[in-house]
């Protein structure tokens, strides 16, 4: 018989470019690796992907800059975003809120896959290990909010059950949403609030899920997320 689940707000929160700087790690990898090659300042990056832009820049680039990310110890290196620890452990610690990390693999994962695993446990503990969603679709799992830095997130689900939260990157700072949708321009911004907003009528906990349980979907871009 179906029930329906608790009130709590589900929080799915993307890893690169949201947790961990992507984006900075990257640019200091081309830099050192190539260093006779033009590069992609941060504030003048624009989409998600840095490989298109570099291949727009010169096409043989778009290999180069992947071969950065697709190296040993790249995901194991970055930093964090700046607050971002900090606010995943107060999100995790709020009364009536679940907390995941929904994160993209590369396509070529061979790296990607163990060191995402290894960073979440090198900074926010083998607690959060149990909350790492692996996914290629994130519109296929359950939640209340995705808080994503990419600017548009598309799958098999043409209206996925979370509203998505654009977090501010150097590649999409310069885009103009439509009023309906909401920007956390960083972890001092007011994510509190973005989350109270789900509760009670805002729209929490309003799926249907079998005996009142739920599964933990997992599962594997050539961007990571």
């Amino acid at each position: 018989m179906a029930a329906r689940r608790a009130r709590s707000v589900r929080v799915l929160v993307d890893m690169d470019g949201v947790l961990a700087d992507f984006e900075a790690g990257l640019l200091r990898g081309f830099r050192r690796r190539f260093p006779g090659e033009p590069h992609v300042a941060l504030e003048k990056r624009r989409g998600f992907l840095a490989r298109e832009q570099y291949r727009a820049l010169r096409p043989d680039l778009a290999d180069k800059v992947a071969s950065v990310y697709e190296a040993p110890g790249f995901f194991l290196d970055l930093e964090p975003i700046p607050g971002a620890l900090e606010a995943l452990q107060e999100m995790n610690n709020m009364q009536d809120t679940e907390v995941f990390i929904c994160t993209s693999p590369l396509t070529k994962y061979e790296h990607c896959v163990a060191e995402k695993y290894r960073w979440v446990e090198n900074h926010l503990g083998p607690q959060f290990v149990e909350r790492i969603i692996l996914t290629r679709d994130k519109t296929v799992v359950l939640g209340d909010l995705l808080i994503d830095d990419k600017d548009t997130i598309r799958g098999q689900e043409e209206t996925p059950s979370w509203e998505h939260i654009l977090f501010t990157c150097c590649h999409n700072q310069h885009l103009a949403l439509p009023p309906t949708r909401r920007r956390l321009l960083s972890w001092s911004d007011n994510w509190r609030e973005i989350i109270d907003s789900k509760r009670g009528g805002g729209g929490a906990g309003q799926w249907v899920v079998a005996e009142g349980r739920e599964g933990r979907p997992s599962g594997n871009t050539s961007r990571a997320g």
